[in-house]
């Protein structure tokens, strides 16, 4: 039969003992502080009398203060602590915008105010929507699929989930009172997701209600039809079942066997999925005559089982071995079914203490089974959590009933995040998504106007890295045409190849000649910011596979080649590879500087400062009268004017060189209040230092010229720091300065 929560004697119509009500959770649960959960309760009671005093009395059942207490009844079951059961007394009351979330950080900090947004969280689950039609569960299996990926994803911490089954609980008992819409729609929810849940983590007396109650208002006629029968003779079969017990329990006493013995009910819905599923009448059903055996060990499981099968015949096909065998919900127990005393069908269930506490509570049961060590404790918890959060289906739970769907959970893992749209839809991103990938995973088109993006309801950044539970809402244009810039892999826009594909049909789609155009001006462009100006062309198509130069510049201009590999390559023509992983370190010695060049012997040398070369720039050296040589650009001024034969060296770096060059940079733009404020962010951001910082402003033209020198230990880092300075607004110009 349902298995309903029968209310303790503290409550009443009128309302609650309190203190009788903390007193008996403290017998439960004696390590909780009683002060702060008599806190959490009296705030929940006194925000909802506020309410009251505007909005008038809750419907019969609604009472956020009282479904708080109900919670944490249900979860103290469990042996929740502390801030778990302070999360759930307040739950409600904050869902129901009668305490702040901020209120409650406040004033119990950020462990419990955590919890209660992660329940928060769930929520969308229970009202999925595509765009504004409303997806009804069990008709749209994609979306159920997605609300159970969501799910999952957001279980890091076990009792958010706890929390929510207990909150779901509490509403499919009070659904007597709703209307027979809302039953429906309850029941459909709590059996697709809640209850397959409450299997999931093996807490098998919340899983039988949640199914049993479900089950009550899907299948009403069904469900009192079982009922009648297991009514209709519950007096016999409980008379049948304590002959059973005194028999069977005379028999392992005279083998040594100290066990306990009890007759176990079987579940309608249970009953009634069998009976789908076989094609069998209800007198065929096996377990409705069932006992559950409870010994030791394990050993004594089998040395049980034994004594059973001695006793009675068993039926073939019918024993199932979960002890050597768990289920992957880690349930064990040795199932058996017999023909018993008066020829009649019975099932036995033998298992260990131990085994019938992970049955019961779970993954909870970690928490509490006394006979565990606290490091067995731990890692038994942290196996099933791992597990929970790595699994790759739900099992057919809900299997034959009408309207249900399959209940089947494909690709669920840790390689996956889980984003809310404005409208609750859940959509599933791989890890490190943007949210330019994401607007191009919810409509090519919102991709390809996107302009700027909110997040949470705040704005950020395009590049900015999604996380599961991410609402997000892309705000668009009214141009369709994505940025050049979202190719270019080191500035870190777009991460899916699906955003990357679509981006790149859309450039590849524009008339060839603009292309062509394109492609050219951004290598110029790049190459200028980068103080560039000559380069072999004829080598560039060379290493890229290239015969003309148009091939090229449309491969660049629709991103199939990257536009820092092409300014690398330009820059390395000294044969020097660089790479952006080089570590900034300061030069301290002579013994180091040698270590940065090569050519010039065991001469010490010096960075000129009318050019600042950067590792992987090809370099000269000039050799001074103090046989020091100075170290130029290679087509640096002071180089191509040297007339003193033998001052003049050809010079290398050496590879594997880690180390930080200065660098001056000039930035040109509109002067604005916070303007050097965002320039020196992205420094920061990007972990470069800056030595020197001057700006010059010309009030007439309210322009200004910013001249830095930066630190950077390759050119990927100071292109990428000139990319975004050049889209900062305000900004005319970022370039590399060559000349002091």
């Amino acid at each position: 039969m349902v298995r309903v929560k029968a209310h303790q004697s503290v409550f009443s119509e009128a309302g609650v003992d309190l203190e009788q009500w903390l007193a008996l959770l403290a017998q439960r649960c004696p390590r909780i502080t009683l002060v702060r959960l008599k806190e959490a309760c009296e705030l929940s009671e006194q925000a909802e009398k506020k309410a009251l005093q505007t909005t008038g009395a809750w419907a019969p059942g609604r009472s956020s203060y009282l479904t708080g207490l109900e919670m944490a009844d249900i979860l103290s079951e469990l042996q929740v602590d502390e801030d778990g059961l302070i999360a759930a007394v307040i739950y409600r009351a904050v869902r129901e915008n009668q305490i702040t979330a901020k209120h409650v950080r406040n004033q119990f900090g950020d462990a419990v105010a955590d919890l209660v947004e992660g329940v928060l969280k769930m929520v969308a689950i229970s009202n999925i929507r595509i765009g504004k039609a409303e997806v009804v569960l069990g008709k749209n299996t994609d979306q159920i699929d997605q609300a159970k990926r969501m799910l999952v994803s957001l279980v890091d911490d076990i009792r958010v989930a706890l929390i929510k089954l207990a909150e779901r609980t509490c509403a499919i008992r009070q659904a007597s009172k709703s209307e027979r819409e809302k039953q429906i729609k309850l029941a459909k929810e709590i059996s697709e997701i809640y209850a397959p849940l409450a299997h999931r983590l093996g807490i098998g007396h919340l899983k039988w209600e949640l199914e049993d109650l479900s089950f009550r208002y899907l299948e009403p006629v069904q469900y009192k039809r079982i009922a009648g029968l297991l009514d209709e003779k519950r007096v016999f079969r409980d008379q049948y079942i304590d002959a059973v017990i005194v028999e069977l329990d005379d028999k392992l006493q005279k083998v040594g066997i100290a066990a306990e013995l009890e007759g176990r009910a079987k579940h309608i819905c249970s009953i009634w999925r069998k009976m789908s599923r076989k094609g069998i009448n209800f007198s065929e059903v096996y377990d409705v005559r069932a006992i559950r055996v409870l010994v030791k060990n394990s050993d004594e499981c089998y040395r049980a089982l034994g004594v059973v099968h001695n006793l009675w015949r068993n039926i073939p096909n019918e024993f199932d071995d979960y002890v050597a065998n768990p289920k992957e919900n880690g349930y064990q127990s040795l199932h058996t079914a017999l023909i018993g005393p008066e020829g009649k069908v019975l099932e036995v269930q033998i298992r260990t203490e131990e085994m019938h506490h992970e049955a019961e509570y779970g993954v909870c049961a970690h928490w509490q089974y006394k006979s565990l060590v606290a490091k067995d404790r731990t890692a038994k918890y942290e196996r099933r959590v791992e597990w929970l959060r790595q699994i790759l289906e739900w099992q057919d739970e809900v299997r034959g009933l009408p309207g249900t769907a399959k209940e089947i959970l494909a690709n669920v893992s840790l390689d996956r995040i889980y984003i809310f749209t404005p409208d609750g839809h859940v959509v599933d991103m791989p890890p490190n998504a943007t949210a330019v990938d994401f607007a191009y995973r919810v409509h090519t088109e919102i991709g390809h106007k996107c302009r700027g993006v909110k997040i949470n309801g705040k704005m950020a950044n395009l590049d900015h890295k999604l996380k599961s539970g991410d609402q997000v809402q892309i705000i668009t244009g009214d141009e369709v045409a994505p940025r050049r810039e979202w190719l270019h892999t080191h500035l870190g826009y777009v991460n899916t190849s699906r955003a990357k594909a679509k981006i790149q049909s859309w450039f590849s789609h524009r008339e060839k000649i603009r292309n062509l155009e394109d492609g050219r001006k951004i290598l110029m462009a790049e190459l200028q910011q980068l103080g560039i100006e000559h380069f072999d062309y004829a080598y560039l198509l060379s290493e890229f596979g290239h015969e003309h130069k148009d091939e090229f510049f449309y491969a660049l201009a629709v991103g199939e080649i990257q536009l820092a590999d092409v300014v690398e390559l330009i820059a390395s023509e000294s044969e020097i590879a660089l790479s952006s992983s080089q570590a900034s370190v300061e030069l301290q010695g002579q013994e180091q500087k040698a270590a940065l060049v090569a050519g010039m012997g065991d001469r010490d040398y010096l960075m000129a400062k009318c050019c600042n070369p950067v590792l992987g720039d090809p370099i000269a050296g000039i050799i001074d009268d103090q046989d020091i040589v100075n170290v130029h650009l290679h087509d640096c001024i002071q180089v191509l004017n040297a007339d003193v034969y033998g001052r003049l060296m050809r010079l290398n770096w050496r590879e594997d060189v880690q180390a930080s060059f200065p660098v001056t940079v000039d930035v040109e733009a509109y002067d604005r209040s916070g303007l050097l404020f965002d320039i020196t962010s992205i420094f920061l951001d990007e972990l470069i230092n800056i030595i020197v910082m001057n700006s010059v402003t010309d009030k007439a033209s309210h322009t200004v010229i910013i001249k830095m020198t930066i630190e950077v230990a390759s050119l990927k880092r100071l292109i990428r720091a000139l990319e975004l300075m050049q889209q900062l607004p305000n900004v005319v110009s970022a370039r590399r300065s060559i000349q002091s």
